[in-house]
C-alpha cells in the first residue's frame, strides 16, 4: 500500500463520488422533504450525473476532476447547494492542483481550502443545522491526524467517523439557515439533507481513495 493518492489518478474516486450519490438520490430526497422542499436528492443527481457523463471518456486528475465538478454544480444547478457545494469543490481543487501526490496533508489542506472558501460566502457554523456539520467536524478530524502524522488511510478512517458522527448530530438540532429554518423548533428530530449528502460524498471520497491505496495508485 502506498502512501498518497497520486492526484493523476483520481478519477475512479471521482466516479465512486458519482455513483454514491446516485444510488442514495432517493433517500436525500426523503430526507430534504421532512422539513425542506424535498428537491435535494434530484438537484444533487442530477449535477454529479451531469458530471460522470461530462468526464466518462476523459482522462483527468482528481483536482482537475474536482474543479470540473464545482464549475458544473454552480453553472447548472438551481437552489443553495449548487452554489455551496461548487465553492467547496473548486476550493479543494486550487488547494490541490500543484499536488503530485496527495497524502494526510494535502488532503487535509484541500479540505480546509473548501471549508474556508464556504465560509467565504455563507455564514453557518457548526451547531446550525447544515453541511458544515458535517464538513467541519472532518476538517478537524483531518487536520489532527496531519499533525500527529498518520498515514492517508488512517486519517480517511477518521474523517469519515467524524463526518458521520456530525451528520448524525444534526438530528437534534434546529435549523437556522435555509428553508428548514422557518420552522425554528420544529426542525428537531429529522437530519439535514444537506449533512447527508456531505457525508456521502467525504465518504465515497474516503472509500475511493483507500481502494486507490490499496492498488498502489
Amino acid at each position: 500500500m502506498v502512501s498518497g493518492l497520486k492526484n493523476k489518478n483520481g478519477k475512479p474516486v471521482l466516479l465512486k463520488m458519482v455513483a454514491e450519490i446516485q444510488k442514495n438520490k432517493d433517500y436525500l430526497g426523503e430526507v430534504d422533504g421532512l422539513i425542506g422542499d424535498g428537491d435535494h436528492g434530484m438537484n444533487m443527481n442530477k449535477g454529479f450525473t451531469m458530471f460522470g457523463e461530462q468526464i466518462a471518456a476523459k482522462e483527468i486528475g482528481f483536482s482537475e476532476g474536482l474543479d470540473e465538478l464545482g464549475t458544473l454544480l454552480f453553472s447548472k444547478i438551481g437552489g443553495s447547494m449548487g452554489p455551496i457545494y461548487g465553492t467547496v469543490f473548486t476550493g479543494m481543487a486550487e488547494a490541490g492542483e500543484d499536488l503530485e501526490d496527495i497524502d494526510t496533508a494535502g488532503l487535509s489542506k484541500m479540505i480546509d481550502a473548501g471549508l474556508t472558501g464556504l465560509h467565504d460566502v455563507v455564514e453557518a457554523q457548526v451547531g446550525d443545522k447544515t453541511l458544515v456539520d458535517t464538513l467541519g467536524p472532518a476538517n478537524e478530524a483531518l487536520k489532527k491526524a496531519a499533525k500527529e502524522g498518520k498515514s492517508l488511510s488512517e486519517a480517511l478512517a477518521e474523517m469519515k467517523a467524524a463526518a458521520a458522527q456530525g451528520r448524525d448530530s444534526t438530528k437534534d438540532l434546529a435549523a437556522k439557515f435555509g428553508r428548514s429554518s422557518r420552522l425554528g423548533e420544529r426542525s428537531r428530530g429529522v437530519l439535514d439533507a444537506g449533512a447527508v449528502s456531505c457525508c456521502i460524498i467525504l465518504t465515497a471520497m474516503a472509500d475511493g481513495i483507500t481502494e486507490q491505496l490499496g492498488a498502489g495508485a
